[in-house]
């Protein structure tokens, strides 16, 4: 049966007034938009992490950094030592890029178009909708996984991931209105985190279950179809722990570019598929202190570690200090090397 757009938005948003998530960067449900800069921060921290990761990471920055004009004069090591453990360092190159673009050229005041926010550096399609929907009231087409995930289950989209994007957002574009353009989106995403899960959907909790093709199939689970993941390369690479006289860690800044790139870490070796250069920055006697294992979004990685004593041109700081500005994989790396 073809579904109602109108009862399908008015089943939804009825249960988002009762039911619709408490998040901090988010208005109650009907209320008045909030800070453009709340729903910016939150949505560039959300891409590629869940809401219990990001919310602490959310609340230190407007603690720190309350307004974009604040968040644009950070500098960039304290700003990228904060992002640690948030993954994609890139997200954080273009925050900063982005929060210095608006009160350059925007007087600290955000765009309140889709187009307008697209000129900004590093938003995409989905955060300029995210940000013209939630915080300007704009009738935008907002589609996240969330969002792709309840639009497969609805229309039970026979095209596997990733080739069902175009679909799943010309369908999701069907049911955007005027109405409360704010608060859809999350209706919809809310109802994919809670209810239209990725596993075990709770159908029996859904207000929409009754247009949904996936729930009268009897398995909404084996969508959205996926197409099977390539296989991940591995490889392997050395990381030295230096200590001096004093306890503390010596660091390196990563360069700008690449993975990693204006994070602090621990030296080195390249990392590649063939085994590592045995190339230690100090002579040394090294310790072997064992391995990390880390895996990225393209490859899967295997870190041997080595300690030393040693001074040198580094950035120096204490071991507890070091693990909350370093990124997971070298977080990891340091935790083996203080325990050896």
């Amino acid at each position: 049966m073809p579904i109602d757009p109108s009862a399908f938005r008015r089943r939804l948003l009825a249960w988002y007034d009762t039911h619709g998530r408490e998040l901090p960067w988010r208005a109650a449900p009907g209320a008045a938009p909030t800070d453009p800069y709340r729903v910016w921060l939150s949505e560039v921290m959300l891409q590629q992490t869940t809401v219990p990761h990001a919310t602490p990471y959310f609340q230190a920055f407007i603690a720190r950094w309350p307004t974009v004009v604040d968040l644009a004069n950070a500098a960039d090591g304290d700003l990228m030592a904060a992002w640690a453990g948030l993954g994609y360092y890139a997200r954080a190159r273009n925050l900063l890029a982005c929060a210095r673009a608006v009160a350059r050229d925007h007087d600290g005041v955000f765009p309140d178009t889709e187009a307008g926010l697209l000129a900004l550096p590093g938003v995409g399609d989905y955060t300029a909708a995210a940000v013209a929907a939630i915080a300007f009231g704009r009738a935008a087409n907002v589609v996240d996984g969330n969002v792709e995930r309840v639009m497969a289950r609805l229309h039970a989209v026979q095209t596997p991931l990733p080739a069902a994007r175009p679909e799943l957002k010309r369908l999701a574009a069907a049911y955007v209105t005027d109405d409360r353009p704010g608060d859809w989106p999350q209706a919809l995403m809310d109802l994919g985190a809670t209810v239209c899960r990725p596993k075990s959907p709770l159908c029996p909790s859904c207000p929409i279950r009754i247009d949904c093709a996936a729930y009268a199939e009897g398995d909404p689970g084996r969508y959205p179809l996926k197409t099977p993941k390539a296989h991940r390369p591995h490889r392997q690479g050395i990381a030295w722990v230096i200590r001096n006289a004093s306890g503390q860690v010596g660091l390196v800044r990563r360069p700008d570019k690449g993975l990693l790139g204006g994070m602090v870490g621990l030296p080195t070796s390249d990392w590649s598929e063939a085994a590592p250069a045995d190339d230690p920055p100090l002579p040394g006697p090294w310790t072997e202190a064992g391995a990390i294992e880390h895996v990225f979004t393209h490859f899967s990685l295997t870190l041997t570690v080595r300690t030393a004593q040693g001074e040198g041109d580094y950035i120096w700081m204490a071991p507890d200090e070091a693990l909350k500005a370093l990124p997971t994989v070298f977080s990891k790396a340091l935790t083996r090397g203080l325990g050896a």
